[in-house]
């Protein structure tokens, strides 16, 4: 019987009215854990990329907001406490994690209110710690659902870093990695080093090692040469904001990746929890993409490696539009009508692509029940043919209820 797999990563926790995080910069040369005790200094933890991945920054900004309503009086607790909510909100602005956290506990303060302070703070000290524990079990079944998709002996690509250390515990992509193992199937991965920040070299790479997962590191302009050679059976990432279009905002660098993965026929999958996704976006483009200091790209550890002066770009995710194939798991239900989505209902199964070849896929037992996908001028009960290419967006909610929805884009 396969044994479940216990990654050694702990990312963040809450510890007797203290919020513990493992300082990702310094990562992997050091292994050091900070200790905060205000709000302010979780915020500028987010900020400072002490912790980044969009589910770890949503469990810390819930966690921080309980933290700084510990030594508020009641007086102060209306003003005060829209003040740090505001102040998360600032912090980075393309996870929509982030927000949807931030308004969890939003709705927590509202509906008890009313109450005296001390249950005030427990409630929202409980609210954040169930965010982090749902966070922790959405990825696993995301995680178990997505090895399904996986077969034995094949070769991953992961680009950025999806894994324990960008959630709560586990990983979305990485855990479809993780859950593939449990299954006692043969998984390698290839993880690009995703430039300027190196989250794959850095902490990819360093949670792949920890957990003795065979991996081989890539710098990002090595991907197509071996998508070309035939090296790489399929890529699994992660999302930070998927619009209700189903386009994906994701590390910089996914489209490139997505580009290459439709060039050579290759299954992309987007592990996403339903927290990440934002059906109050309608397209990709309305995404903010946050800018983030030149100094990235012109130093490696602080060891300058451009010319002074030079104009720097330093934009930290770019969105994969949905017409490559990339489809949300709650949109197909009830998108926009203004939408522009795939021409057809999905098929009851899902399609993979191997060799040129669109042929069913055997390990997707789990995705017949049919999904639609409503768009401008679709026949809403034709069937979808198997497509020559398709990408798949898992998706898991807070309740563990995983949804597969398959998109296609016919050449």
């Amino acid at each position: 019987m396969p044994q479940t797999h216990r990654t050694r990563v702990r990312t963040i926790e809450w510890n007797n009215g203290r919020v513990v995080m493992i300082d990702q910069r310094l990562l992997p040369a050091r292994e050091v854990y900070r200790v905060y005790t205000t709000y302010r200094e979780v915020a500028r933890a987010i900020k400072e990329m002490v912790i980044r991945g969009a589910p770890a920054i949503g469990v810390a900004a819930a966690m921080g907001i309980a933290l700084g309503v510990r030594s508020l009086r009641r007086e102060e607790l209306r003003r005060e406490f829209d003040r740090i909510c505001r102040t998360f909100a600032a912090t980075r602005p393309t996870a929509v994690n982030l927000f949807w956290a931030i308004e969890r506990m939003r709705r927590v303060y509202a509906e008890n209110q009313t109450r005296d302070v001390e249950t005030l703070r427990l409630v929202l000290e409980r609210e954040a710690r169930a965010i982090h524990e749902e966070d922790i079990a959405a990825n696993r079944a995301l995680g178990a659902h997505g090895a399904g998709l996986i077969e034995d002996g094949t070769t991953v690509l992961t680009h950025c870093n999806a894994g324990a250390l960008a959630t709560a515990g586990y990983g979305t992509a990485l855990g479809v990695i993780r859950a593939a193992i449990e299954a006692d199937k043969r998984i390698n991965v290839f993880c690009s080093e995703t430039r300027p920040f190196l989250q794959g070299a850095r902490l990819t790479a360093w949670e792949l090692k920890k957990d003795h997962i065979p991996a081989t590191l890539l710098t990002d302009n090595m991907v197509g040469h071996f998508m070309k050679a035939g090296a790489i059976d399929c890529v699994v990432v992660g999302t930070d904001r998927t619009a209700a279009n189903g386009d994906v905002a994701n590390k910089i660098g996914t489209y490139t990746v997505a580009v290459l993965a439709h060039r050579h026929g290759i299954p992309f999958y987007v592990a996403a929890p339903t927290s990440s996704i934002d059906l109050s976006c309608p397209r990709g483009s309305k995404i903010p993409i946050e800018e983030r200091d030149s100094r990235e790209v012109t130093h490696i550890f602080d060891r300058q490696i451009a010319p002074s002066g030079i104009k720097i770009a330093n934009p930290a995710f770019d969105v994969t539009p949905h017409d490559l194939g990339l489809t949300s798991s709650r949109a197909p239900r009830r998108p926009p009508s203004a939408t522009r989505g795939f021409s057809a209902p999905i098929a009851e199964d899902a399609f993979s692509r191997r060799g040129g070849d669109a042929r069913r896929s055997s390990s997707a037992p789990d995705v017949r029940k049919r999904v639609g996908l409503r768009s401008t001028g679709a026949d809403d009960d034709r069937r979808a043919s198997p497509p020559r290419w398709a990408a798949r967006l898992l998706s898991v909610s807070a309740e563990g209820r995983v949804e597969v929805a398959v998109g296609a884009r016919a050449d």
